[in-house]
């Protein structure tokens, strides 16, 4: 009935539609982009989100995640490029059909299995949001602190391709989240004299740094040689169509990359570019045509697919039933319910129920737009961007970071953070340092020593306290368990290749 009330409330609000439209197809635009992904752009949009109302930004700002995954799959199939790291195994069947003249029936295949992907995770998210912060209510601050761990440990050492790196990133997020005065005692921390840093540091510079500056600083690094690429048209009209016959055989693929998607994205941390290759892999392996994945079949997009869009809803879960952010997108919608005041965690559903269903609402119709963009448009969208000419785009993209990073509270010093940012993010990617788990811990990191602080004043135990807590030592004992495991699978592997791993995985 809830949810109901929620597609009352959107299409009573002629403005969140319009909203919901633009992010839709600005999503799928911005994913078909090389380099610039959905994270990028609402990074650059979060500054809109002042000045219009709680559920129009958030409902603009998820959609435009959903749309920008779906997006990345476009340049991925037409010019063998991903426009988003999610994207990176549809590659491997997409573009070979389009050199084989396929482009329309590969396009529409990524579509009908993004977009099936995608519902299932929302179902999961609509379900599981609801079930758990039930269960979460009773959380003491000691709980919650297990919790902030727990997601601080595993998001650094499964979002990165190292652990120490993935940890590093982590601990340079919370760093950047200690600048400004003392919660407690009000004195200043980090603030290296400069009075502009008493508040701390704000979101919207660094993300438009470390996500939008940071790729153009990376372009410019590549000389921009973006090229355009001849898209080989079909040789017969069916090569444009996907027909009954290739959706049956596709659904299995995308049934089973739906549920492979939705446990990948109840993982803090892990992403859409783990769950497509997870379920490319795992596809592969049960197809009966496996020799022939990777020359260009429709399952092989369809898998992958299916699972980098179930990712969307279920990482909003840990958001909205315990206010820890899953993903960067998460992160970034954390920071809008954050400036209009909207506490998230269990009581969310009992103190803005509506705008909590509202935006899951905002989510089903998202994709069904996002679906038809990209089964009838999809094609030209993707030959525009590519006559765009790279020394255009990029520049034009700066241009509209600063007035972004202006824009959230009209300081120049929010732009030149931004520039330092983006060269900061720039250096993180040369080192293989991961910007996500970075923005993930800025946001993570207050409520975390709010929850430690709390723990300490229940006791006169100190520490101790977790010790008598059997949920926070079950959440302190997860990632370590994690971290681990993935050691020791890295060990295995390397030992079976006859390569010796260094300590840091």
């Amino acid at each position: 009935m809830e949810l109901i009330n929620g597609f009352i409330t959107i299409f009573s609000q002629p403005v969140t539609m319009l909203f919901i439209v633009c992010g839709a197809f600005l999503g799928v635009v911005v994913g078909a982009v090389p380099g610039l992904t959905a994270s990028a752009a609402i990074a650059m949009l979060v500054p809109i989100t002042y000045y219009i109302d709680p559920l129009s930004a958030l409902a603009f700002l998820y959609v435009i995640g959903k749309a920008g995954r779906f997006g990345g799959s476009i340049s991925a199939i037409l010019f063998n490029t991903p426009g988003t790291t999610a994207a990176a195994a549809t590659v491997l069947d997409g573009h070979p059909m389009t050199r084989k003249g396929q482009a329309g029936k590969a396009l529409k295949t990524a579509s009908l299995a993004s977009a099936i992907g995608d519902f299932t995770g929302e179902i999961l998210l609509i379900c599981g949001a609801l079930f758990i912060a039930t269960y979460t209510r009773q959380l003491g601050p000691p709980e919650y602190f297990a919790i902030y761990v727990c997601a601080f440990l595993i998001i650094g050492s499964v979002i990165s391709s190292s652990v120490l790196k993935g940890i590093i990133s982590t601990l340079l997020g919370g760093l950047l989240a200690m600048v400004g005065l003392d919660p407690i005692t009000s004195e200043p921390r980090f603030d290296l004299g400069m009075i502009e840093l008493y508040n701390g540091l704000s979101l919207v510079p660094l993300l438009i740094g470390l996500f939008v500056i940071s790729e153009v600083f990376t372009q410019a690094a590549r000389g921009l040689d973006q090229g355009h690429h001849d898209t080989i048209k079909a040789k017969k009209p069916e090569d444009d169509q996907l027909s009954f016959a290739e959706v049956k055989r596709c659904l299995p693929f995308i049934g089973k990359g739906s549920v492979i998607g939705s446990v990948v994205g109840l993982l803090p941390g892990v992403g859409s570019a783990v769950a497509c290759f997870v379920a490319y892999g795992e596809g592969r392996r049960k197809a009966h045509n496996a020799e022939q994945w990777g020359t260009g079949v429709v399952e092989g997009i369809a898998a992958p697919e299916a699972a980098n869009n179930a990712v969307s809803g279920p990482s909003m879960i840990p958001l909205l039933a315990l206010g820890v952010p899953g993903s960067t997108i998460a992160a970034m919608l954390l920071g809008v319910f954050m400036i209009h005041g909207i506490q998230v965690g269990p009581q969310i559903f009992e103190t803005s129920g509506d705008i909590v269903y509202g935006l899951f609402a905002s989510g089903l119709i998202g994709i069904a737009l996002y679906f038809v963009i990209g089964w009838y448009g999809s094609a030209f969208i993707g030959r525009v961007i590519d006559k765009i000419p790279a020394n255009l785009i990029y520049p034009s993209i700066m241009a509209v970071a600063c007035i972004s990073a202006y824009t959230a509270r009209s300081s120049l010093f929010d732009v030149g953070l931004a520039c330092l940012f983006g060269l900061v993010g720039y250096l993180m990617k040369v080192m293989n340092l991961s910007a996500a788990a970075t923005v993930i811990a800025f946001v993570l990191a207050p409520g975390a020593e709010q929850a430690l602080r709390q723990s300490l004043l229940l006791t006169d135990d100190g520490f101790g306290i977790f010790l008598d807590r059997p949920v926070a030592l079950v959440f302190f004992a997860i990632p370590v368990l994690a971290i681990g495991m993935r050691l020791y699978n890295r060990r295995r592997q390397a030992k079976a290749a006859g390569v010796q791993v260094p300590d840091t995985a």
